[in-house]
């Protein structure tokens, strides 16, 4: 990768301007249009984000670090692991196992209704990847895991509703025969979307996850080790559903706090900033060209998903996207023995599994197709 990525600027807008249906038409088309990034970042979020921020991406760390017969109590086969923990079950571009990061997949139908663990399964029996219900964490290792990461979707969900408020104005204007509200019901109403808490486990400093995705590649095939590809971490994609909420990263240097020795209910220490500059999300822009776009942590950002497109006819295009991993020199950091963690939260708003996003295909058929070709 080049030393030299260009920064993007996503456009901003504050919580405030959503609530009021202030957000002019030439922002969402700068944000999602045909020539943009396909990412719009959310400021002014309600005070209780940071905190519910730093526990649950803690309790990523604290997750990851039960032990292995513990993490396999939590896997869901029957759902093709997109119901708790995940690790090295989804396949990278290369066609290798993804053994660098772990996964923990919810199901959100709670936002529909508290007691609500997964879509029901009457009209889609064959589709466990969304009926199947949730897996939460034995509640005396992990306490504050199921109410904090709860709490944290449903916001993230609410806000989504109000950037497909935005965007249901932009499109019952630009779109012909739009149905008015739709995207909003969409979020609003579906028992079908999946938060996806990510744990990048540690890279050691003087070494980056590039070379060690190399070694294991090495391991598997001595010809695989010759690729040098950018996005180490997670293959170039987008994702499937209509708006992707994701919080900003939290980078833990879990050599000096060790999620082990800590009590989970505290928030680990956070680094103030990546001690590797490269690491993090990119996007691959309509023009060809790769940019990094950075979060701020209190801040919320929103993807536009292959789902969305559909919905709006190609007003919106889905981003293609990739994360690039830490590489950690001895110099960009206090200790060299550094082991640098990086935990996100991404919540995939989607349709439920009946409704049509295309004429004559369902959510349910076109979310198959995906799920095929990717787990």
């Amino acid at each position: 990768m080049s030393q030299s990525i260009p920064q993007a600027q996503p456009v901003t807008v504050s919580l405030q301007d959503l609530f009021a249906g202030s957000v002019p038409f030439e922002a969402l088309t700068e944000a999602f249009g045909p020539s943009s990034l396909g990412i719009i970042v959310v400021k002014d979020l309600p005070p209780r984000f940071k905190d519910l921020r730093a526990q649950v991406l803690s309790n990523s760390s604290y997750l990851a670090s039960l032990p292995k017969d513990e993490l396999e109590k939590l896997e869901s086969p029957q759902s093709k692991y997109l119901v708790g923990w995940s690790c090295g079950k989804e396949t990278l571009r290369s066609g290798h196992f993804d053994t660098l990061k772990g996964s923990y997949y919810i199901n959100c139908a709670f936002y529909q209704n508290p007691v609500l663990q997964n879509a029901p399964a009457d009209d889609f029996p064959d589709f466990p990847q969304y009926t199947a219900p949730n897996i939460w964490p034995s509640e005396a290792k992990l306490p504050t895991f199921r109410p904090s990461v709860e709490e944290l979707c449903t916001l993230i969900i609410d806000t989504a509703a109000l950037v497909a408020r935005a965007c249901d104005r932009y499109a019952l204007a630009n779109v012909e025969g739009y149905k008015e509200g739709y995207l909003e019901h969409v979020v609003k109403t579906s028992l079908t979307t999946k938060a996806r808490l990510l744990h990048y486990f540690p890279t050691e400093a003087g070494s980056s996850s590039t070379e060690e995705k190399k070694k294991k590649k090495k391991g598997d095939n001595d010809n695989a080790g010759d690729d040098d590809d950018d996005d180490d971490w997670c293959a170039t994609h987008v994702d499937h559903g209509c708006l992707t909420g994701l919080t900003s990263a939290m980078f833990i240097d879990e050599a000096l706090h060790s999620p082990t020795s800590s009590p989970s209910t505290t928030p680990l220490a956070e680094l103030t900033a990546s001690p590797d500059p490269k690491a993090g999300l990119y996007i691959r822009s309509r023009t060809g060209h790769i940019v990094k776009v950075n979060i701020p942590k209190d801040c919320l950002a929103f993807q536009t998903g292959e789902a969305l497109e559909l919905i709006t006819h190609g007003k919106f295009r889905a981003v293609p996207h990739f994360v690039k991993g830490v590489s950690v020199s001895p110099s960009a950091s206090a200790s060299t023995t550094a082991r640098i963690a990086r935990n996100t939260l991404a919540v995939f708003t989607q349709p439920n599994l009946g409704e049509e996003v295309q004429r004559g295909k369902t959510f349910a058929d076109f979310a198959r197709e995906v799920v095929e070709r990717t787990y």
